[in-house]
């Protein structure tokens, strides 16, 4: 796989795998006929126009700064109780080692694990399963997650954000004493730093990478789909505060339209890493031409 080569920072990706969810259940106020101006940002690699579902891909990216190998996002996992999910459940696959591994990498590589949100396609890989229990996958890695966040989904379940997650992919993390709880706006050093974007999630974070003058951001699904930046309006049903993500997405695009940092979305169409643009009164998102 390639790399992406921004200042004195690598990025790479890894993808788990590649899902479909229909655009009418994850956009329940969006009309067919405001999807339709829009299809040909992302189809064929986003959109299945025969069905009108999204396919939107499961991934981490892998940052090489020059102090650490940070992993972004650890996708879905493999033998995790996930029955309302089941492109994810009770997988028992190695795509994902294997993307790692095709970037060179192995699970002791990793440096620090650092979870946008806590939403189960984003945290599965913070732990596998070993003799009945879980173990961290990422045995040297320090796991960062923001620590409102966590108390935010400590005592939840329900039918919409059931606990599994929490139960099987973070908690035993902290058990096992990896997992460093940290505020919003943390600097691990002058190369990366979180970025409060709460909406998706109580205390959903972008990570910023910093090299010079070069920037990325890995924004988690603050965004889940190009259209989005047309009309960061729309609201997503697996929102928690879909009000809130309206407004925080709106500022997010407006404070990185037309600069040159590379904005790196979990869910966007492949490659999905891109700049924002001015368009008409709004955004539109550029494919980044030097693809990861």
């Amino acid at each position: 796989m390639a790399h992406r080569q921004l200042g004195d920072l690598q990025i790479m990706r890894a993808l788990e795998m590649l899902f479909t969810f229909d655009a009418d259940a994850m956009f329940p106020d969006v009309t067919r006929e405001q999807w339709a101006p829009y299809l040909d940002w992302i189809t064929p690699q986003g959109y299945d126009p025969e069905t009108h579902k999204l396919i939107m891909p499961v991934q981490s990216y892998i940052v090489r700064t020059p102090h650490h190998t940070i992993l972004v996002d650890a996708c879905a996992g493999n033998h995790k109780n996930r029955p309302g999910r089941p492109y994810w459940h009770m997988k028992s696959d190695n795509t994902y080692l294997k993307a790692l591994a095709n970037n060179g990498l192995c699970v002791e590589d990793i440096d620090f694990v650092m979870c946008t949100h806590l939403h189960s396609d984003h945290v599965g890989w913070n732990t596998r399963l070993q003799d009945g229990r879980w173990v961290p996958t990422f045995p040297n890695a320090r796991y960062v997650f923001t620590e409102n966040e966590l108390v935010a989904w400590r005592d939840i379940g329900n039918e919409k954000f059931p606990r599994n997650p929490i139960e099987d992919s973070v908690l035993p993390i902290v058990e096992a004493g990896r997992a460093d709880l940290v505020k919003n706006d943390f600097a691990l050093d002058d190369h990366v730093w979180l970025e409060p974007t709460p909406g998706h999630t109580p205390d959903h974070v972008a990570i910023h990478f910093n090299s010079g003058n070069a920037r990325a951001v890995m924004c988690g699904d603050l965004i889940h789909t190009p259209v989005q930046c047309a009309h960061p309006e729309w609201e997503a049903w697996p929102d928690w505060d879909s009000k809130r993500g309206c407004a925080t997405r709106r500022a997010f695009l407006d404070r990185y339209c037309d600069t040159d940092t590379l904005i790196c979305p979990a869910h966007f169409p492949l490659p999905s890493s891109g700049r924002i643009v001015s368009w008409n009164d709004a955004y539109r998102f550029e494919v980044d031409d030097q693809r990861c």
